[in-house]
């Protein structure tokens, strides 16, 4: 694994000879699982004053709560001391902007596949789809009943969190 990946590598080294994080143990210390998106604009510890081991953070694009997530959540909350869950998709999310078929429709002509058969969950709502995803988590028959469910949208040009009710 050299070559395209030499300046990770040597990132890596520098970050080990300095590594403090031995000590965690895998639970999440502040009981609190992020969904978020993959944009890598969203430093989701930093922005909410969290370090190392404070929180489980689970990404995909759009900040969307799959059946992957659920299933992650699951574990999280059973096994990994999480007990509340907060969904922070962003502003600016290219998941906003178009919609499945426009997805399709890109690859296909810009890159000659056929992606129909996956579902890329656009999000031309974001409130609308923050609170269905909220939703799903809290009606989730595998969840606690008194999970602390919580949305809001992160804003990538100024790092400010806007709570969304329910």
């Amino acid at each position: 694994m050299t070559g395209a990946f030499d300046d990770l590598l040597a990132a890596n080294e520098k970050y080990a000879s300095t590594f403090s994080h031995s000590g965690l143990t895998g639970r999440a210390a502040r009981g609190l699982a992020v969904v978020t998106c993959m944009d890598s604009r969203i430093d989701p510890l930093g922005l909410l004053g969290l370090t190392a081991g404070d929180a489980k953070i689970l990404r995909n694009a759009g900040a969307r709560v799959t059946d992957d997530v659920l299933r992650t959540l699951v574990l999280a909350v059973y096994l990994l001391g999480v007990n509340r869950v907060l969904v922070m998709p962003h502003t600016d999310c290219r998941m906003s902007k178009s919609t499945d078929e426009d997805v399709h429709n890109l690859l296909a002509e810009e890159h000659g596949i056929d992606t129909r058969s996956l579902e890329f969950q656009t999000v031309p709502d974001q409130p609308a789809a923050l609170r269905h995803d909220i939703t799903r988590i809290k009606s989730s028959p595998y969840l606690p009943k008194d999970l602390v469910v919580g949305g809001a949208l992160y804003d990538v040009h100024t790092g400010r969190l806007q709570p969304i009710e329910l």
